[in-house]
């Protein structure tokens, strides 16, 4: 018998009926394993090392199911990508067809094909993902995450809207038409309780060009625990859609685009909610450090609106809360009128934008440059165990963002290595980029 062939493997696979396609396990998996398409999210056999590292911080829980295969006969990433549901596991008789001994034990992982990259630890890039949590801080509230879903019991839950306003300026300032609604979802008597860091998943109505049902979209909740309108059962989003491409092409995305375009009264599917890792901590004085771009603010809105109403209602002595806030230009930014309401002694503002004001002169900023200009506060948040960081955007911003952290840490004369480890083992740095 080729022993090649009996040789049997625990296959990683994720599954396309509950993946809402938020890209967590894709940018956290440090070999590289994990791609996708328009379709689905798959993991590649061959690279994939077992490590784990993608399951605790994926929302759903999607990407916690495996296969035991002939490693001869893994699933291919071509095969995972034309996928709808998983396949079941093979009967005995398959097994034995493939030459695998009935009992034979899977082998932890598949081996690298030949010619496939290695991954030496001397050679090896910086992987940012490496440093961010995924526990909470120990004084989170408990989060509920599947309530609602592909595989619960319910399916979804019907929302109704009940607001829907423009909170950016609608122009061409740097040459795309872009649009971000706030849009307030009410759930009226049917639970949905969510914390300030989840998010919820949007199901388009429709089909897509194969005639399959859309898959639901992920946006972050922008709204604290207790509603956007305190003491109903509602939340609010922060959405942009781009109406135009660089080329002046027009772009009209599936859920973006229906969902700016709701009404008040219109009826919408929702899944979830998600997220049981990216929450902010409870306990007094514990500091929070926001660090986002564009629609990431959604959930750094909900933290600073939470620590607002404890503030204004006299029961909470909350820490520090500094915001580091990156946009192309300050029309694009959500929300620019209300934060320069908010009071000096509550919050710490600081804006990047990267596109040159023309008339001012004013160079191109991104909020790893601001995290270096502030890098004694930025640093005595570093070594303070009560002080927790959350970074929320595009992937782009993530590695620059954790960069410019390790570069206060040594400028501070700090171990980043030892405060790296000790952010990620406390649950005190959270990434959640796309």
């Amino acid at each position: 018998m080729d022993m090649a062939v009996a040789t049997v493997i625990k296959q990683h696979l994720i599954d396309p009926e509950i993946c809402i396609r938020c890209n967590t396990c894709e940018s956290i998996c440090p070999v590289q394993a994990i791609t996708h398409d328009s379709r689905n999210y798959v993991v590649d056999a061959g690279k994939c090392n077992s490590c784990m590292d993608c399951v605790s911080p994926c929302p759903t829980g999607s990407i916690d199911n495996w296969r035991t295969m002939p490693r001869l006969r893994a699933y291919t990433v071509e095969e995972q990508l034309g996928w709808d549901n998983l396949p079941a596991e093979l009967s005995a008789e398959q097994m034995a067809e493939a030459g695998v001994a009935t009992g034979e034990p899977p082998v932890a992982e598949a081996p690298a094909p030949a010619g496939a990259p290695t991954f030496e630890a001397s050679v090896t890039p910086f992987q940012s993902s490496q440093y961010g949590a995924t526990v909470p801080p120990w004084s989170a509230a408990h989060a509920y995450t599947n309530l609602y879903g592909p595989k619960a019991v319910e399916k979804s839950i019907t929302a109704t809207v009940t607001g829907n306003v423009r909170v950016t300026e609608v122009g061409k300032q740097i040459g795309s038409d872009y649009d971000t609604h706030h849009i307030v979802l009410d759930f009226g008597a049917l639970p949905f309780p969510v914390l300030e860091g989840q998010s919820i998943g949007i199901v388009p109505p429709g089909t897509d060009a194969n005639g399959r049902p859309h898959h639901p979209r992920q946006y972050s909740v922008a709204s604290p625990r207790n509603g956007e309108r305190p003491g109903y059962n509602n939340l609010s989003l922060t959405i942009k859609r781009v109406l135009e491409d660089h080329q002046g092409n027009p772009v009209r995305g599936v859920a973006s685009n229906y969902m700016c375009d709701l009404k008040v009264g219109d009826k919408v599917q929702v899944i979830g909610p998600f997220g049981a890792s990216f929450l902010m901590p409870n306990h007094p004085k514990s500091h929070i450090v926001m660090i986002c771009t564009g629609t990431g603010s959604a959930p750094m809105r909900a933290m600073t609106e939470w620590r607002r109403r404890l503030r204004a209602s006299g029961k909470f002595e909350g820490g520090k809360l500094m915001l580091f806030f990156g946009a192309r230009t300050k029309e694009e930014l959500p929300y620019f009128g209300p934060l320069q309401n908010l009071p000096k002694d509550f919050i710490d503002i600081n804006f990047a934008f990267s596109r040159m004001n023309q008339r001012g002169g004013e160079p191109k900023t991104y909020v790893q440059d601001r995290l270096r200009e502030r890098g004694t506060d930025v640093a005595a948040l570093l070594k303070d165990p009560n002080a927790f960081f959350y970074v929320c955007g595009l992937k782009a911003m993530e590695e620059g963002v954790v960069l410019a952290l390790r570069d206060v840490a040594h400028e501070a004369g700090l171990g980043w290595e030892q405060i790296g480890t000790a952010l990620k083992r406390e649950g005190r740095l959270h990434l959640e980029t796309y």
